[in-house]
C-alpha cells in the first residue's frame, strides 16, 4: 500500500498546472491559473488551479481534486496507473505492489464519504438522548423543525474519542485529512469537534466539504464558532456557506444577500428570506465576491449594525474596489446599532429586514460615510486627511472610467462638505443719491477683505482676480467651487477667498453690485495687463476676461504641481518623465500666452467699440 508520506511526496514534486495545460488551455491569473472547466460545459472561466495549494476547483461544478484525482477524474486512469505515470514524470520510483494492499488503496473512501459518513453520525447524535443541550439551544433560537432538518444540524459529543469510534471503517489518516480529527506530536489524535451544535458546509453541488460547530458549553475559553480547516475538499476563502440553495433562490429573487455568519443566514431562511450566504470565519474575499458577481451583479452585503460590523463592510469594500468593473459593485445595508439580523427578525418581524434589503447604500456612498465619521473634522488638516484618505481608495480601483467617475463624486462629495454654502445675510441699500448703487454685509467685512487681500502677498494674478470680484462679486459666487480648489492648492490665498465670498454673499442683488471703496482692497494690480480693472473697460469684456483670468488663477497650481511630479518621476522612469514634462512645459507656454493676450484683447475690443 502507498504511504501517505509518499503520495505527499509525489504531489509535491509535480507541477499541477503543467500536467493540466496539457489538455486544458490555462491563462495566469495571478498567483493561479485559470480556463473554462473541462468538467461542464461553461462560457466563462469558473475553473482555478493553484500550484501552491496543489489543487484545482471549479467554482460552477464544483470539480475540486489534487494532481492523482486529475488523472483518475479527467484521463480516466486507473489510480495506480495515474501513480506510475507521475511518479515517471518525477522520477521517483513506485513501491512494490501488493496485490492485497493496492487492491484495498482503489477501494478507498474518498474524503467526501468520510464527510457524508460524519454529517449523518452528527444528526443521529442530536435526535439521540445525548443531543438534548443542542436541542435546547435550538429551541431558543425559534428555528421551525423544518429548518432544522434543511441545514442538517447535527451534535459532536464531548468525548476525545467519540468520532473515531463511531467512523472505525475509515483510517486516522482519512478523518485527519478530513479535518475531523487532529494530530500533535507526542499524543493520540483526537476528535477536532467537541460538545458543539454542529451544522454541515456544502460546495456548490450540495456536497457536505466540511464543517461548523457552536460551542454549547458556557465553562470553557474554547471558541465560541469553529470550522473545520482548510482540507483538499475545502477551501474556506472560495467556499460561501449555503451557496447551493441561495443559488437556485437568487434566480428567483434577483437577489444574493451576504451575512456575516451561518446563524444569521438559517435565521433570515427561518423567516423566509431564502437567498443569503455567508463567508466562513474570514473577511470577504476577492474569490468569494467573484463568485457572487456570477450569480448577480450587486449582491447586498449586510451586516451587524456595530463597529465590528461597519469595519467587516469597509474590508469587503476594499477588496472590492481594484475589482469593480461595469454594472458590477455591491450595495451596502447598515442594521440598526446593536442589532444582527436576528435581532432585528425577532424585534421588527421580516417585513422590516425586506424593507432595508430593498433599499440598500451604494458602494461609493458607504465609502463616503465611512471615512467621513471615521474621525473629528475640526482643523483644515483633518480634512485634508478626509480627502487623502478618499483618494488614496479611488486609486485602487483598475477599471480606468469607474476610477475616473469615483473621484469626481466623491471629490465632489468633499468639496460641498468641506467647503459649504454660506448663509446669504438680508441686502439693505445704505441710502439714497451716490451711495445708493452701493452695497455691503457688514460695516467690517470690506476691511477684512481688504486686510487679507494685501498679506497675499506679491502674486499679481491672484491679487488681479481678487480685486476685479471686487468689482463683479456675482462673479465670486459663480465660480466659489472653482475658488475653494484654488484655496485647497493654495492656502496662503485662502483667507483672502473666505473674505471675499463672505462680503460677496452679503449681496443680495441680481445686478451684481461692486463692493464699495471702503470695501476694496486698495491700490489695484496694473491695471494696464488686467483690463478687467479699468474703469473704461466695457463690462462685459471685463466679466469675460476676468472670468478667463479666474479659470488661470485655478489652472495654475494644478499645472505646477504636475511638472513636480513628472520631475519627481526621473529617477524610476526617466524616458517617461521628460516626455510628460515637455507636455507639461508646453502647456504652461500657452498659459503665459493666454495670459498675455488679456492686455490685447482687452484693448482689440475697446477699439471696436470707439469705432
Amino acid at each position: 500500500m502507498l504511504s501517505p508520506q509518499w503520495l505527499d511526496e509525489l504531489r509535491a514534486r509535480v507541477t499541477l498546472s503543467s500536467v493540466i495545460q496539457r489538455t486544458v488551455k490555462l491563462q495566469r491569473a495571478g498567483h493561479e491559473w485559470k480556463a473554462c472547466c473541462p468538467f461542464h460545459n461553461e462560457k466563462s472561466p469558473s475553473f482555478t488551479v493553484n500550484d501552491q495549494k496543489g489543487f484545482y476547483h471549479c467554482f460552477g461544478c464544483g470539480a475540486h481534486g489534487d494532481v492523482i484525482r486529475w488523472m483518475t477524474d479527467q484521463q480516466g486512469l486507473p489510480f495506480m496507473d495515474a501513480v506510475k505515470e507521475l511518479a515517471a514524470q518525477a522520477g521517483m520510483e513506485v513501491p512494490a505492489p501488493d496485490p492485497r494492499a493496492a487492491k484495498r488503496a482503489e477501494q478507498r473512501a474518498t474524503l467526501i464519504d468520510v464527510t457524508d459518513a460524519a454529517q449523518g453520525w452528527f444528526m443521529r447524535n442530536l435526535a439521540a438522548a445525548e443531543g438534548a443541550t443542542a436541542r435546547a439551544y435550538l429551541a431558543t433560537r425559534g428555528f421551525s423543525d423544518a429548518v432544522v432538518r434543511e441545514f442538517g444540524f447535527g451534535f459532536a459529543p464531548g468525548e476525545r474519542q467519540a468520532l473515531k469510534g463511531a467512523l472505525s471503517q475509515f483510517p486516522e489518516e482519512l478523518l485527519v485529512e478530513a479535518g475531523m480529527r487532529i494530530t500533535v506530536e507526542g499524543k493520540e489524535p483526537y476528535d477536532r469537534f467537541r460538545d458543539r451544535l454542529m451544522l454541515p458546509i456544502h460546495d456548490a453541488r450540495g456536497r457536505v466539504i466540511a464543517f461548523g460547530g457552536r460551542i454549547l458549553s458556557k465553562d470553557t475559553d474554547a471558541p465560541k464558532y469553529l470550522n473545520s480547516p482548510d482540507t483538499p475538499l475545502f477551501d474556506k476563502g472560495r467556499t460561501l456557506y449555503n451557496l447551493h440553495r441561495a443559488g437556485p433562490a437568487s434566480r428567483k429573487t434577483g437577489r444574493l444577500v451576504v451575512v456575516e455568519g451561518y446563524m444569521d443566514v438559517i435565521a433570515l431562511a427561518n423567516a423566509g428570506i431564502p437567498d443569503a450566504v455567508a463567508p466562513l470565519g474570514t473577511a470577504l474575499t476577492e474569490q468569494q465576491i467573484e463568485l457572487l458577481w456570477r450569480l448577480v451583479e450587486v449582491p447586498v452585503l449586510c451586516f451587524d449594525g456595530d463597529a465590528a460590523g461597519q469595519r467587516a463592510a469597509m474590508r469587503a469594500i476594499t477588496r472590492a474596489l481594484p475589482m469593480l468593473r461595469p454594472a458590477h459593485s455591491l450595495g451596502i445595508v447598515r442594521l440598526p446599532a446593536g442589532l444582527d439580523p436576528d435581532d432585528l427578525l425577532k424585534q421588527q418581524g421580516p417585513a422590516a429586514m425586506e424593507a432595508l434589503l430593498g433599499s440598500p447604500a451604494s458602494l461609493l456612498e458607504t465609502l463616503w460615510a465611512f471615512e467621513r465619521d471615521a474621525q473629528p473634522l475640526r482643523t483644515p488638516e483633518d480634512k485634508a486627511g478626509l480627502k487623502q484618505r478618499l483618494v488614496d481608495h479611488v486609486e485602487t480601483i483598475q477599471h480606468p472610467d469607474i476610477r475616473s467617475l469615483y473621484k469626481r463624486e466623491l471629490m465632489d462629495r468633499f468639496s460641498a462638505f468641506a467647503f459649504p454654502p454660506r448663509e446669504r445675510a438680508e441686502w439693505k441699500p445704505r441710502g439714497t443719491g451716490a451711495g445708493a448703487n452701493r452695497a455691503e454685509a457688514s460695516p467690517d467685512g470690506g476691511q477684512a477683505l481688504r486686510k487679507v487681500i494685501k498679506a497675499s502677498g506679491q502674486d499679481q494674478l491672484a491679487n488681479a482676480v481678487f480685486a476685479g470680484l471686487a468689482r463683479f462679486p456675482d462673479l465670486a459666487l459663480a465660480h466659489a467651487d472653482a475658488l475653494a480648489r484654488f484655496a485647497e492648492a493654495e492656502p496662503r490665498h485662502a483667507a483672502a477667498i473666505d473674505a471675499l465670498l463672505d462680503v460677496a454673499e452679503g449681496l443680495d442683488s441680481p445686478g451684481g453690485l461692486p463692493i464699495s471703496e471702503e470695501q476694496g482692497s486698495g491700490a489695484p494690480p496694473d491695471n494696464t495687463r488686467f483690463v478687467f480693472l479699468k474703469d473704461t473697460t466695457d463690462p462685459a469684456t471685463a466679466r469675460a476676461v476676468l472670468t478667463e483670468a479666474i479659470a488661470l488663477l485655478v489652472e495654475r497650481p494644478v499645472l505646477e504641481a504636475a511638472l513636480e511630479a513628472a520631475t519627481a518621476r526621473f529617477a524610476t522612469d526617466p524616458e517617461g518623465a521628460l516626455a510628460e514634462q515637455q507636455r507639461l512645459r508646453e502647456r504652461k507656454l500657452a498659459f503665459q500666452r493666454r495670459l498675455g493676450q488679456m492686455a490685447s484683447r482687452g484693448a482689440a475690443d475697446a477699439a471696436r467699440s470707439d469705432s
